[in-house]
């Protein structure tokens, strides 16, 4: 099995997981974030850096791109059109935004979709839609090992 079936086999065993603010446990509650660190720690070991807590909004107010910088830290950031599965995703929900919204792209070209946990539906597998392509801010792969 390749890395990128690892990681898209990992992110779908979460799916059905309730959305949970902050939380990070696999069938029990997760956020979008929260997904990534479950799955970072099934496939990498212990998390890069501990997160700290956050609101709702967390970076909005001030405009920080908070998010974005920790990926470039532990992540190898990929050109946008570079899709492949088991691709990290980090979006803007709006353009004028900061991105906070992250998802695992599970399958690439024709029919393209991505594993991510949205408030109100828990994690779920969506289609890459262009609504959603738009939102793109950053694509990344993960690192091989921690």
């Amino acid at each position: 099995m390749s890395r990128s079936d690892d990681i898209v086999l990992t992110a779908r065993h979460w799916i059905g997981t309730p959305y949970v603010h902050q939380a990070s446990v696999r069938g029990a509650g997760c956020d979008c974030l929260g997904l990534l660190r479950g799955v970072w720690r099934e496939l990498l070991g212990a998390e890069p850096e501990s997160v700290p807590p956050y609101s709702m909004d967390w970076s909005e107010p001030q405009g920080d791109e908070a998010l974005l910088r920790a990926g470039l830290r532990h992540m190898r950031l990929k050109d946008r059109h570079d899709e492949a599965p088991g691709d990290v995703l980090l979006f803007r929900m709006r353009s004028d935004a900061v991105a906070k919204h992250v998802g695992l792209q599970a399958r690439a070209g024709e029919g393209a979709s991505f594993v991510h946990a949205y408030s109100g539906h828990g994690v779920i597998e969506s289609p890459l839609s262009p609504p959603w392509r738009r939102r793109i801010a950053a694509r990344f792969a993960l690192p091989t090992e921690n």
